[in-house]
């Protein structure tokens, strides 16, 4: 069994192990979303990249969306080594 996505309210994790992978998903989803008029917002999407030398774009309607190093998702922070320690120093700060 593979997981492909996490799903919460508005918010979409794509998961995907190859870059064509993921720009099939990413244009599908779009193509999705299109055809029952809702719009995805470019500019609050974005890519981590994990364990990956790959850097070509991933791109929605020709608009290549942007590469971070860090992602929040639903309050944890997920980094680009796959550890916690961004996570745990952001909640120490809160306290």
């Amino acid at each position: 069994m593979q997981l492909d996505d996490l799903d919460f309210a508005d918010d979409l994790a794509l998961l995907s192990q190859m870059q064509q992978q993921m720009q099939e998903k990413t244009t599908s989803v779009a193509a999705a979303s299109s055809a029952v008029a809702l719009n995805i917002h470019k500019g609050k999407s974005e890519i981590l990249r994990y364990n990956t030398a790959c850097t070509n774009p991933i791109s929605i309607d020709g608009e290549d969306l942007e590469d971070v190093k860090t992602f929040t998702y639903l309050g944890s922070i997920i980094d680009e080594h796959g550890g916690s320690e961004a996570y745990v120093k952001a909640r120490i700060g809160k306290a």
